[in-house]
């Protein structure tokens, strides 16, 4: 997950009109004036490498405003969030990429896309899953990751994507006035609000590699709320993470061809598609294997499903017909 893939106009073709992401003049070449709607003020761009003055480093996508960051990704790198308010995964990716995005100082702007209010980008960047991940540089979409990572994978993910915007003559900043663009009595974008202790408690860990105490974290979550929803999806989320820690994907993907009927390397393998975005594939392979185990198999295999279905998101499609799937084999 933390390859960026070399830019490609493919991976944004949907039904939105994003015509202009294959028809671009050269990464660097001078972009056209920003238009009414855009987050840049003014009547035109800054300079390649110049700094941008903007309200904020953070902004609400939409089907009707996005050429304007299209516009803008000539000159800082935009990070693309695809999340759902249902989506619990979201919620934990979010105030990471926020806090991010932040300690970048400007070098990157994040636009937040809500997949089920802006269906048309949704389809756009092909976001099978969320929370999805993407980028804009210099007009081209950039895919970078699926699911809620951990925070030093985040920024690992952020320092490639830089490389690659320099790459591309993509080397401006931007410095924010709270005051800049808004209109008139409009206030800026309030900031999140903090998380519960034993919440942050598992942030910490996982932003250390601690999966055991993130592990630890939110099971105390759970234990002292047991309706606590984004403590379930988190815990699930953490143990995925500590499975595949340390994991060889060749090694896992042998181990699974070589024995089909090894319910320990099918759940490996499950693990690298669920992580990977492959969710219908994860789904699959366990609910294929699911008929042919044992009591306790299949038992474990019921489990490891629930997880992936808290990790994905109750209300999502897939996991609807999967729950119905794995419901007629179980009655």
């Amino acid at each position: 997950m933390s390859n960026i893939p070399p830019t490609t106009p493919t991976n944004l073709r949907g039904a939105v009109d994003l015509s202009a992401l294959v028809s671009r003049p050269a990464p660097g070449a001078p972009a056209a004036a920003a238009g009414p709607g855009a987050p840049a003020p003014g009547d035109a761009p800054a300079a390649a490498g110049e700094a941008l003055t903007l309200p904020s480093l953070y902004f609400e996508g939409t089907d009707a405003n996005f050429n304007d960051f299209i516009e803008l990704s000539m000159r800082v790198p935009i990070v693309v969030d695809l999340w759902a308010e249902w989506c619990e995964p979201c919620k934990q990716l979010s105030p990471i990429l926020d806090r991010v995005v932040a300690d970048y100082a400007g070098r990157l702007v994040l636009v937040k896309i809500d997949v089920d209010a802006n269906p048309q980008l949704s389809q756009a960047f092909q976001a099978q899953s969320i929370p999805t991940v993407a980028a804009i540089v210099g007009g081209r979409p950039v895919q970078l990751f699926v699911g809620a990572v951990p925070e030093p994978q985040v920024r690992d993910v952020f320092e490639q994507l830089l490389q690659l915007a320099a790459q591309n003559g993509v080397t401006g900043t931007v410095s924010v006035d709270a005051d800049a663009g808004l209109p008139e009595g409009e206030q800026a974008e309030p900031q999140p609000e903090p998380l519960p202790p034993h919440h942050q408690d598992a942030y910490d860990a996982i932003d250390r590699g601690d999966f055991d105490a993130a592990i630890a974290a939110y099971k105390t979550a759970i234990a002292q709320d047991p309706r606590d929803t984004m403590a379930v999806a988190g815990l699930a989320q953490v143990s995925l993470l500590a499975r595949l820690a340390g994991k060889s994907m060749d090694e896992l993907r042998s181990a699974a061809a070589a024995d089909p009927a090894d319910a320990e390397a099918q759940l490996g393998v499950a693990d690298l598609d669920l992580s990977g975005g492959h969710v219908e594939d994860a789904f699959d392979r366990l609910l294929t294997l699911f008929p042919k185990l044992d009591a306790a198999g299949k038992d474990t295999v019921r489990a490891r499903l629930l997880d992936y279905f808290e990790i994905v998101g109750v209300d999502d499609p897939r996991v609807v017909r999967a729950r119905a799937r794995l419901a007629s084999l179980l009655y």
